[in-house]
């Protein structure tokens, strides 16, 4: 069995959140939600569907597929996930340790075990030793809102479809009042700053004036994201629970991370440190550490899937991200859909989703 061709897939879809669009990072509107789909083909007729992280990255990230990463597996055999992506890896060693190049490799791993679990008849959630589970519970990731009303507005609309657990984007006081006043006392509420601050003292202050508010935890509230010896200060300092990780580009930077003891929740991103393989790696390692996990998944494609067939079999009930928004065009059916607050886990073989190539090809933007 050999993979023939790996084909990035840039859609654009829109969507709809309650509220004007957000700005992205100083880039213009975040006007579509973006799917960096990757096909893997092979001369035996299955096909393998993966993701790689887009947002922003995307004019880099789609060329690292294309003229790199395509050219080196084609002509391998599928089968041996971890022979082949050792062998990528080491092969891009000097710009595959994290971005771009990292994101296709990713996006890789996660369509051979989809091919893997096709040709075995197994869903991913069974071949990494997870038992039956229908669905897992999820948390709404809001886009930033940055008004308070807006924040009332959007919160209270996520609890009323059924998450108990909700994820604000927010840099301030006020947006964590109006978030809690909407979703009452019983829910979990969490904030994700994308690394806002870059003063230790800045951090403090704001766990400070939220205890109140008993927020889950503070994400990635300092700038740069790894300078995790000022985090451990911070989490010396405050009650606040603190969460990292979604920009971990591999195993290293998780074991780096774990040993500074700078946070209490760690949140490897599949679509970004390498994979099923890599998060899975991850995941057992910080199960053996005592440390809480929490997969990164804000996304609506594969990689998505990907974290529900992980977190379906880890232990307990941990929480899928989720981005609370409507899209205006399905290349993944309903899988991406939560019901009552909770995503449902694919039964059938690999990813166990079907892709609608005519949804591909009416959003394709690149």
């Amino acid at each position: 069995m050999k993979i023939t061709e790996i084909e990035p897939i840039l859609v654009a879809l829109p969507y709809e959140h309650g509220a004007p669009k957000p700005m992205r990072h100083g880039m213009g509107a975040w006007d579509t939600q973006d799917i960096l789909f990757m096909r893997v083909t092979t001369d035996e007729g299955v096909t393998g569907w993966g993701e790689a992280f887009s947002n922003s990255s995307s004019p880099v990230t789609v060329p690292a597929i294309r003229d790199l990463v395509a050219k080196i597996a084609v002509g391998r055999d599928p089968r041996d996930i971890e022979g082949l992506m050792f062998d990528l890896t080491r092969k891009t060693q000097s710009i595959a340790r994290s971005g771009p190049v990292q994101f296709a490799l990713s996006g890789l791993d996660i369509a051979l075990w989809d091919i893997a679990g096709k040709m075995a008849g197994k869903p991913v959630w069974q071949m990494l030793g997870g038992k039956k589970r229908d669905s897992v519970p999820a948390y709404a990731s809001l886009f930033r809102l940055t008004k308070p009303e807006l924040v009332e507005k959007v919160s209270g609309a996520a609890a009323a479809r059924g998450y108990d657990h909700i994820k604000l984007h927010e840099h301030s006081i006020e947006a964590v009042v109006a978030a809690r006043s909407a979703i009452g006392p019983k829910r979990s509420l969490m904030v994700d700053t994308n690394c806002y601050w870059d003063k230790v003292d800045e951090v403090v202050a704001f766990c400070e004036a939220s205890e109140p508010y008993n927020l889950r935890w503070l994400e990635e509230p300092l700038y740069p994201v790894d300078r995790y010896d000022l985090l451990a200060e911070v989490r010396k300092r405050v009650n606040v629970p603190l969460a990292v990780g979604e920009n971990l580009g591999n195993i290293n930077d998780a074991r780096w991370l774990a040993q500074s003891k700078g946070a209490d929740v760690v949140q490897p991103s599949v679509a970004k440190i390498g994979g099923i393989t890599q998060t899975w790696k991850v995941l057992q390692y910080l199960k053996e550490q005592g440390i809480e996990a929490v997969p990164h998944s804000p996304f609506v494609g594969p990689a998505l899937i990907a974290a529900i067939h992980m977190i379906a079999a880890m232990d307990g009930d941990v929480v899928c991200e989720h981005r609370f928004c409507d899209l205006g065009g399905q290349p993944i059916g309903d899988a991406n859909v939560s019901k009552n607050g909770r995503l449902s886990v694919p039964q059938g073989p690999g990813l166990g989703i079907s892709v609608d190539e005519k949804v591909l090809a009416r959003f394709r933007k690149d």
